[in-house]
């Protein structure tokens, strides 16, 4: 079994990122994201402290605002609209889903393209879905792809199943994958033996956002497994959506959780605010 580990495409990316960060900072541009988080989801946690790790090594700004989960939908919006109007701020992360009773509506509606980092812009979504090249994928689904790219995994032509549907991860992921030519199944709750749809895939990618439900039963020899969950198992610990260690038995190769598609996640946002950052400056 090959483990993808994440690290050293995040390594290559960052490389490029310190030349660029550097040369926008000689010019008197600091690039800056700003986080917006509505209560202590620890996923959401655990991603916040990847990106200040990953932001910190290349010394770029990284500004939290942190709301109770009980804020009000008038709160919320008005305290994302002072994000969206700071001109230091070059990337905006807000952690959704949000909790019950908040919509993302009003931000995905008002905010500022150049500042759009994770996919929120409905224009986003419609270069996406039309195939246009480099557009501003979600950064997770970016992320699966540079993985990938990395390492040469052929997708011409290739079946895989998407087990996951959400705005965030799931659709753009399919809509990346057939643009890759890949002939893309996505799996979601009221879908028919998702087992079965697994095993005929040659590469599966899971997130549904569910801890180790990818297991024994949903895989068979040769595949690629492509976990993109980031959940908490019964023991308090960081896991995928993938069963690992179970899985890592009989698949060709699998991602880890964490050391995987998360790693590169961090990267491709600091690439996104950086390119923001220079199309500013």
């Amino acid at each position: 079994m090959r483990r993808l580990g994440g690290k050293e495409v995040a390594d290559e990316i960052m490389a490029d990122l310190k030349i660029r960060v550097d040369a926008l900072k000689a010019k008197g541009t600091e690039p800056k994201l700003a986080i917006l988080r509505v209560g202590q989801r620890e996923d959401d946690l655990a991603y916040e402290r990847g990106v200040l790790k990953r932001f910190g090594t290349i010394d770029v700004a990284v500004e939290v605002t942190e709301l109770d989960a009980g804020v009000s939908q008038e709160e919320l919006d008005k305290t994302f609209d002072s994000i969206n109007n700071d001109p230091k701020v070059h990337g905006i992360l807000v952690f959704r889903p949000l909790p019950k009773g908040l919509s993302d509506e009003h931000m995905r509606r008002t905010i500022d393209p150049g500042k759009d980092v994770d996919f929120m812009d409905i224009r986003n979504m419609e270069d996406c879905l039309a195939g246009v090249r480099d557009c501003s994928a979600p950064c997770t689904a970016e992320a699966v792809m540079e993985l990938i790219r990395h390492y040469q995994i052929e997708t011409k032509g290739k079946k895989v199943t998407v087990v996951g549907r959400s705005l965030v991860i799931g659709k753009p992921v399919a809509l990346l994958l057939t643009t890759a030519n890949a002939t893309v199944t996505v799996c979601h709750t009221k879908t028919v033996n998702t087992e079965e749809e697994c095993k005929r895939a040659d590469i599966i990618v899971a997130c549904c956002g569910v801890a180790k439900i990818i297991n024994e039963n949903y895989v068979r020899e040769g595949q690629i497994v492509i976990d993109v969950g980031m959940n908490v198992d019964e023991e308090g610990k960081l896991c995928g959506d993938v069963d690992y260690d179970k899985v890592s038995e009989i698949a060709e190769a699998v991602t880890p959780v964490p050391g995987g598609v998360g790693s590169i996640t961090t990267a491709i946002l600091l690439k996104h605010v950086v390119v923001n950052a220079e199309r500013q400056a």
